[in-house]
């Protein structure tokens, strides 16, 4: 995309599954990005070893891995159990959204793809240390990301890095408190 548009260099913003892109972006292509800001999901070898508390809070992701079975338990009574568990600020536009035809089968294929069971067994992959600048911002209310996985993130960073908590947004930050953020 960058090629496409001309653009050599970017500051790099994601969240969540943004936030894991961004992260293999800073770290296998190092020339594209002038600054790194990941928010809540840390560096992927960080949130590897995070240890149970964060394998606790990610539950959901062994559930996404049983096609039909998810759908079914997230889409059923009205996306109950999904307006339960997301805790979205925008919850219903979310399910207009996730209600088109193969929209919740792809959203889900991206855990199936990228965090299959035996990633969590398998030597991961190795990254390379980001060079980048790299800011980290998690949220205490958070309820599927611990603190440690982006504190950790430091370990990762051979540039400058600098962590951000903001006290009582919930996973979705820049919707819970888009000033602080």
């Amino acid at each position: 995309m960058l090629d496409h548009l001309g653009i050599e260099r970017a500051h790099v913003v994601g969240h969540d599954w943004g936030a894991a892109l961004a992260w293999a972006l800073a770290a296998f292509a190092p020339e594209c990005v002038d600054h790194l800001c990941a928010l809540s999901v840390g560096h992927v070898r960080s949130f590897r070893e995070a240890g149970f508390a964060q394998r606790e809070k990610s539950w959901y992701m062994l559930l996404f891995q049983f096609e039909g079975v998810a759908e079914q338990g997230l889409s059923a009574d009205d996306f109950a159990n999904f307006r339960e568990w997301a805790s979205h600020p925008d919850v219903d536009a979310l399910i207009a959204d996730l209600s088109r035809p193969g929209a919740l089968t792809a959203s889900l294929n991206w855990y199936r793809a990228n965090l299959a069971p035996a990633t969590w067994v398998d030597p991961p992959i190795q990254f390379p240390p980001v060079t980048a600048p790299t800011m980290g911002v998690w949220s205490s209310g958070d309820f599927a990301l611990t603190e440690q996985q982006m504190t950790g993130s430091s370990e990762d960073v051979a540039g400058p890095w600098r962590y951000e908590r903001i006290e009582g947004a919930g996973h979705w930050m820049q919707l819970d408190e888009p000033a602080a953020l």
